[in-house]
């Protein structure tokens, strides 16, 4: 275990320092051990964990407050001056065994200043949801935060999306960075020139290995064009909806968070919406890469603050053909099928969206079937036309395939029909065999598709969670 405190150098511009919320009960749910073994808290006892993750004692060496996060967004289009963590803070900072700051953030941990008259809290149900999409994404190669503890708080609190009185809880996120878009707003907003400089080297220094610390906000918007992109394109093959991308909600590493109201797509669906507020589709699943790049011409636009504009603009027009070849690259990878070059990877993608899309076929099961080509249609045959199977397997044979081991068993999707009972077993019954089994199907089928990951990740951003170990 090697603490941190960098973000605390940056200044109190940049947070507050809180009290976390003293909760009724502290009930273990979810422990990942997994992820903790990245920042060397495996070893901890139960009880120890509780003292940390639920009481939120300080680690030795690390930060000894919590620090509410300051930035301002875009929700939903409009600017919003008066957000930053509500409900949340950041805790506590480690490297990991490569030397890169991992942070331990919250979610539930009680009011701070930027609570906007909220109770602070979440809900069990929704500290489960982000427990059951961060395993899924990870188990499908798309750069995410992790929840690394859930711990059951023993209120009730009142909800009106949600049954109420709803269970309470604390989730605890492990990610690389919660700097986002919307910290570079605000320093822009109030014009904090000095700041905005100093964040821009605080990034290029210790988030963005890859970049020239000497290349000032164009190196730093370049760095995050590149990883952004390979996230959106990420989702994309995933079928993952997001549901709220605003501005507040992109970090500069390039990693999925803040989804609460995520969905997986079972038959592709370019409308389909998360957030059941999102009205207009704002983020509806086929527009998540212009939600992405217009976060990112706003991310320009502060940058412009102490940056060349030709530079920051030349830097901006990355984003889409970097877009372009990762979702083509791991649009491939997915099937099973190494890259040959852009014209014939163009086609066979082209050709496998469009079946997608006339024929309605599960989304998942799709791709399981065109990774074991040698094993028949074992899902979709009944779906798809004669047609459409005789031009997949025709393109599919021009391509060397990434060599899988037969599963042992189906592995479980997510899908709102999967959630629910889920969910049910939890509320009803207390039953939390359900949701294990389905984080252990999740893991399963990561280590299944590992080698496509392989695959995938050269040529790639180097988004730092897909080396999560």
């Amino acid at each position: 275990m090697k603490p941190s405190v960098h973000h605390q150098t940056l200044g109190t511009l940049f947070f507050d320092e809180v009290q976390a919320a003293s909760f009724a009960e502290h009930t273990l749910r979810f422990r990942n051990q997994h992820a903790a073994t990245s920042v060397g808290l495996d070893t901890l006892s139960d009880d120890r964990w509780i003292e940390h993750m639920g009481r939120f004692e300080p680690f030795e060496g690390s930060l000894q407050k919590p620090l509410a996060l300051r930035y301002h967004g875009h929700q939903f289009g409009h600017y919003n001056p008066a957000i930053g963590d509500g409900r949340g803070f950041l805790f506590a900072q480690f490297y990991d065994h490569k030397d890169r700051i991992l942070d331990l953030g919250t979610k539930g941990s009680g009011v701070t200043p930027w609570s906007r008259g909220g109770d602070g809290r979440l809900t069990l149900q929704g500290a489960v949801r982000e427990v059951l999409a961060a395993e899924r994404l990870e188990a499908l190669g798309v750069p995410t935060s992790r929840a690394l503890s859930v711990i059951e708080t023993g209120e009730a609190l009142m909800r009106g999306d949600e049954p109420s009185p709803a269970r309470s809880a604390v989730l605890v996120r492990l990610s690389h960075s919660h700097i986002r878009i919307g910290t570079f707003q605000r320093l822009a907003f109030f014009r904090e020139k000095q700041a905005m400089e100093r964040l821009v080297e605080h990034c290029l220094t210790h988030y963005l290995p890859e970049t020239n610390a000497q290349g000032g906000a164009p190196a730093l918007l370049q760095a995050c064009a590149a990883r952004l992109a390979e996230l959106t394109a990420a989702w994309m093959v995933a079928g993952f909806v997001h549901g709220v991308l605003n501005t507040d909600n992109l970090n500069i590493t390039g990693e999925s968070f803040d989804y609460g109201p995520w969905r997986f797509v079972p038959t592709l669906d370019p409308a389909l919406v998360a957030a059941y507020f999102d009205h207009g589709g704002r983020y509806a699943f086929a527009r998540q890469a212009d939600a992405v790049f217009w976060a990112l011409q706003h991310l320009a636009g502060c940058l412009l603050q102490v940056g060349p504009e030709p530079e920051l603009r030349q830097a901006l027009l990355t984003f889409s053909p970097a877009y372009e070849s990762a979702f083509r690259r791991r649009m491939l990878v997915r099937m099973g099928l190494i890259p040959r070059s852009d014209e014939f990877d163009d086609l066979v993608v082209e050709l496998a969206l469009s079946i997608l899309q006339r024929e309605q076929v599960d989304y998942d099961a799709f791709f399981s079937d065109l990774r074991a080509r040698d094993r028949g249609w074992a899902h979709c045959e009944s779906e798809l036309s004669a047609e459409a199977r005789q031009e997949l397997d025709k393109q599919c044979k021009k391509y060397d395939r990434v060599e899988l081991q037969a599963p042992q068993r189906p592995f479980q999707d997510l899908h709102d029909h999967h959630y629910r009972p889920i969910w049910t077993a939890i509320a009803d019954d207390d039953d939390w065999g359900p949701f294990e089994q389905c984080v252990a199907s999740q893991r399963a089928l990561g280590q299944h598709v590992a080698p496509l990951h392989r695959v995938a990740a050269q040529g790639a951003a180097p988004n730092l969670t897909e080396s999560l170990p």
